[in-house]
């Protein structure tokens, strides 16, 4: 199938609560309130609970019970509730997938994100959006699963979803992959542009024209949230080490093996995101 012919398929584009979608323009726009979006938020009783879990959860170590959403994004501030909201709009769109642990994929999207999150920190980028571009890298590969199940569930059993042959196999089959399809995805979202360049550039970040360490950092941690699901040993994560991003941005194989927290840590109650 080619790549606008996707695009058109019934299945192949989720749909986002209207909240979510005013989020996601929220990035484009200096001039809006949080107020608004406090508002807003407060009236979908499903995205205004789980902020409200979260706010609430070990992640943020509030000293006192975040009872209002109002309170909630006070506590958070506003770029952390706006990632969370939209993190969850994204999990929420995709309800069952012939063929995909939805679980585990959400699962390996989150340790991508709060380890792009951490990573982002050390270099002094924006954490905010590492996390959310970190959570939205491998979205493309649900999009291929709704649009053209038969042909992707073949290419899941040459290279599943988490195999790091799997964009080759899908770029020798159709000619792109799904970080092709997930920029596309951000575009059609009308994410900032951003978000579309490092989504397409993370699989070979050294490769593109104009350098994005984002796209460095959204690397790094996919192969390390990878080798967590593999169950890796010290040894393989040492042999399979993306050395030469690493390089790039100025990150060491020790500050990753030895200084990053466990990613257990990392993620602790966001589960609820995801769920």
């Amino acid at each position: 199938m080619n790549f606008d012919t996707l695009f058109q398929q019934q299945n192949a584009l989720p749909s986002i609560p209207k909240v979510v979608q005013e989020v996601i323009d929220s990035f484009n726009n200096d001039s809006v309130s949080i107020d608004e979006i406090a508002r807003k938020l407060a009236a979908d009783q499903v995205l205004s609970a789980k902020l409200l879990r979260l706010a609430n959860s070990s992640y943020y170590h509030s000293e006192r019970n975040i009872g209002t959403v109002d309170d909630a994004v006070l506590m958070l501030g506003f770029m952390t509730v706006r990632t969370l909201v939209v993190s969850s709009g994204l999990t929420s769109g995709f309800k069952t997938m012939p063929g995909v642990d939805l679980k585990q994929f959400w699962r390996y999207s989150m340790h991508t994100a709060v380890i792009a999150k951490w990573l982002a920190k050390k270099i002094k980028a924006n954490s905010d959006f590492a996390f959310t571009v970190g959570l939205m890298h491998a979205i493309g590969q649900l999009v291929m699963h709704a649009a053209m199940p038969e042909q992707t569930l073949q290419i899941d059993k040459i290279a599943g979803p988490l195999d790091s042959r799997r964009l080759s196999v899908e770029h020798t089959s159709f000619g792109y992959d799904f970080s092709d399809v997930g920029a596309e995805l951000a575009k059609r979202w009308r994410f900032p542009d951003n978000f579309s360049t490092v989504i397409k550039a993370f699989p070979q970040p050294l490769e593109s024209v104009n350098f994005d360490p984002m796209a460095a950092v959204v690397h790094i941690a996919a192969w390390r949230a990878r080798a967590e699901e593999s169950n890796y040993a010290k040894e393989q994560l040492v042999a399979t080490f993306p050395s030469d991003v690493a390089l790039k941005i100025g990150v060491t194989q020790e500050l990753i093996m030895n200084d990053m927290p466990p990613i257990a840590e990392l993620s602790a109650g966001l589960e609820d995101l995801v769920s």
